[in-house]
């Protein structure tokens, strides 16, 4: 049996009769920048999640980068401030800031959850800390009452990365409406993902959504007059009419990701092998089941030897990146135990129970014949 990893494919298969007519109506429209398919899309999207305005943009990175932005000239942040993001995060978080003139402040996440450790994020913060950007990664919610509590009593802004997480729920509202703002993306692998880049920024703050669309429209409130120096950062209208079909099913593929975890959790039997933290409810929706063993290259050799295609997220943490040459003496042992133990199973809302099943079968032989 081969498996993907993630068979893009399959999961858009199962809808690409009524994506090829939503596409199509975009294309027999003859409007493809900022018309109605945005329009609803952004109105659809900001209701799922809970949050007052909507503004779609070019990409998961732009989101962020915008909303902090939009904060520098709203003035609720000035340059050089300091940002609090978690050390074991995909990149793009960190590019958001450090592009923006404001500084990174790195701080170690729960090694038993794999999300900010909230008790040294309250150790981190200075009389610079002036946001704290928490990121759902892998699909767990990485919001705790803690975490609120500290953003209010410092006066901090609370930025969500949630890229990994369109569902995810925390005591009955979702991701994305819990802090200030929020990013999306919907590269195509996401749970809610485009058939190319795409992603948003929500808010319930109606000027932070107002700045946000402007800078992102070369900082232009109204046609040839500039108010910003701004960017172009746009969705386009075939994505949001992708989205908006996609968005229909998105609780049905979150449900069965969860399935998929389950079969994982109940058969995945190694000694070996660390699973991750059990969801309740939805405050997990499996975008990525990562698992852990000190043996972790080995054991991705097996199984792809096996059919079973893994990822690793990620090989590499940020501290150790070029492009951060000057972290390179820090020390974070809790990220870099993770980066170097975690390997990523086969997850996907087209999987079926008997690969799943296989795939746990495959890895409890691991070195036992």
């Amino acid at each position: 049996m081969n498996i993907p990893f993630l068979s893009l494919k399959d999961v858009n298969g199962r809808y690409m009769e009524e994506i090829q007519r939503a596409a199509a109506g975009a294309l027999d429209s003859g409007w493809y920048l900022q018309g109605k398919e945005n329009a609803g899309f952004e109105e659809a999207y900001g209701s799922y999640i809970g949050s007052g305005h909507c503004v779609g943009v070019a990409n998961g990175l732009d989101a962020l980068t915008l909303i902090l932005r939009a904060y520098l000239e709203l003035g609720a942040l000035r340059p050089g401030d300091e940002v609090i993001v978690p050390a074991n995060t995909y990149i793009a978080t960190i590019l958001a800031v450090s592009e923006n003139g404001l500084k990174p402040v790195l701080v170690e996440p729960d090694i038993r959850t794999y999300q900010i450790d909230e008790k040294k994020l309250e150790a981190a913060v200075s009389a610079r800390t002036k946001a704290v950007m928490i990121v759902h990664l892998y699909g767990k919610c990485a919001y705790t009452e803690t975490i609120g509590r500290i953003c209010r009593e410092r006066g901090l802004l609370l930025i969500e990365d949630n890229a990994q997480a369109h569902g995810c729920m925390y005591r009955g509202r979702r991701t994305g409406s819990l802090g200030n703002a929020a990013g999306h993306s919907f590269y195509p692998g996401k749970n809610l993902g485009a058939l190319g880049d795409a992603g948003a920024v929500t808010t319930d703050d109606a000027l932070l959504a107002d700045t946000v669309r402007s800078i992102a429209n070369y900082g232009s409130w109204k046609k040839y007059i500039f108010q910003y120096k701004g960017r172009n950062s746009r969705m386009d209208e075939i994505q949001a009419a992708v989205l908006s079909v996609k968005l229909k099913y998105l609780e049905e593929d979150n449900d069965r990701r969860i399935h998929i975890a389950g079969i994982y959790m109940d058969k995945i039997t190694h000694p070996d092998i660390i699973l991750p933290p059990a969801g309740e409810g939805k405050d997990y929706v499996c975008h990525i089941f990562p698992v852990r063993t000190k043996e972790r290259d080995a054991l991705q050799a097996y199984l792809q030897e096996c059919g079973i295609q893994t990822m690793i997220h990620y090989p590499v943490p940020p501290h150790r990146q070029m492009a951060y040459a000057e972290w390179q003496e820090m020390e974070f042992p809790v990220s870099e135990e993770i980066h170097a133990t975690e390997l990523s199973l086969p997850m996907g809302p087209a999987m079926r129970d008997e690969e799943a099943e296989y795939v746990a079968d495959v890895l409890n032989r691991w070195k036992n014949g």
